[in-house]
Formats: C-alpha cells, structure tokens, sequence
C-alpha cells in the first residue's frame, strides 16, 4: 500500500551482522549466540566460552564470562588486540581464565543437537584447526537498516544515513536539496525526510542518545510543517 504524508521520520537503528560461517545458521540459540545475556553465561558456568570480535562489545561480553566460565577464548582476525579501549585490553590481559588468539578467524561450527567443535584459521596461514567449545558468543559488529531509503537520500559508505551539516561537501548542498534553506540538524538529503537514532551517520549508538534524538527530531519536523 501507498501513503501520503508532509514529513517522514527514518528511526530504524541497526541489525547484527551475521557470522557467515558453515554450521553457525543451524545452532544459533544452542551454543552460538548474538549478544550476550545473563542467563547464558548462568547456563554455561564452568564451561569453555568463546567470545568472537574484537571491538568493546566483545571485550565487555569476554570479562562479563570470565565471571561464570571456566575459560573464555577471545578470537580476532587483526594480528593485535587494539580495536578495543585500552582499559579493557588491560583488564583482559591482567584475567588468568582470559586467552586471546590474534589473526584468526571462524572457519565452521558443528555439534549434534548443540555447538561442540569450533574450527578455527590462522588468517596469515591459512592453517585450520578443531577446538571443542561448549558457546560462542559474536561480536561482530552492527549495519544501519537503511536499504528501504538506499536511492532516497544521501548515505555513507557504511550505509549510514547523512542528515544536517554532514550533507555540505565543498560549500554546496546535495543536488536532491531543492530549497533555499540549510537542513535541520536531523534533516537528510531529502527536505521533510528526518533521520534519527542509530541509522543517523554520527549518533552516539547509544538507547538514551537515540531517544534523545528523536524527541528533538519531533520539534523540528514542527519547524518543517509550519513552512509547507
């Protein structure tokens, strides 16, 4: 169906990225997770968790483990662990049941009924091997749900969407820009179309900033009203 409206309002945040990986599709919920809960980690106390990713979330979910687990194996594909705060690799490193392998990635899972082998590659080597694993938990990163918008407005390279001050490139506004005005500070490529929240290139990530965000979207897409 068709609706017809004066202003739109684009809030539609992230999704997980997947882990495309042989086996990973068919255990997901019995071993292999996206996030991290308090009831897995209850779940697999005194078990051998690996944590996948190597931004923040990932370190926050490996010391959140390190408390139940009996062992937590954080894998990277980059050949150091620096893609996190320093105040984590620290923690991280300062853990006893806390073990980090660099330059390696997922290859496959398999396990009957339940995640029970993992194998993993060396990235500079290309040597595999099988490593029995009770969870895996993935931090792999998040994409903007902005495809339905993709040949709207203006995006960036990651699929963000660009709104405000961002849209100016060498003095000029995008070509999609029609009016004799600057853009709301939340106001995309497109006039009377917003952006808000997690799809916004720019915005912190983060529940309350994205609230905030779109309570201050609704004054200015007011502001609009009152000039159409």
């Amino acid at each position: 169906s068709e609706l017809n409206c004066y202003a739109v309002l684009v809030a539609s945040g992230m999704e997980v990225r997947q882990l495309e990986a042989p086996g990973v599709a068919e255990l997901v919920g019995v071993g292999v997770y996206y996030g991290a809960a308090l009831s897995e980690a209850a779940m697999y106390r005194d078990k051998h968790v690996f944590v996948i990713g190597g931004g923040n979330s990932a370190g926050q979910g490996a010391m959140f483990f390190s408390r139940y687990a009996r062992q937590v194996t954080v894998v990277v594909r980059p050949p150091k662990l620096d893609t996190m705060s320093q105040y984590l690799i620290d923690r991280i490193s300062e853990t006893a049941n806390i073990d980090v392998l660099v330059g390696t990635v997922v290859s496959s899972v398999s396990g009957s009924g339940r995640l029970e082998h993992i194998t993993l590659t060396d990235v500079e080597t290309n040597a595999a091997r099988e490593v029995d694993g009770d969870a895996m938990f993935v931090f792999i990163a998040s994409s903007p749900r902005t495809e339905m918008v993709s040949d709207l407005v203006e995006r960036d390279a990651q699929g963000f969407i660009m709104t405000g001050r961002d849209l100016l490139v060498d003095g000029h506004w995008p070509k999609s820009w029609t009016v004799e005005r600057d853009p709301f500070l939340f106001e995309t490529s497109v006039p009377g179309i917003f952006a808000a929240g997690d799809a916004r290139r720019g915005s912190s990530k983060r529940v309350a900033a994205a609230v905030g965000e779109g309570s201050a979207t609704v004054s200015m897409i007011h502001q609009y009203l009152a000039t159409v």
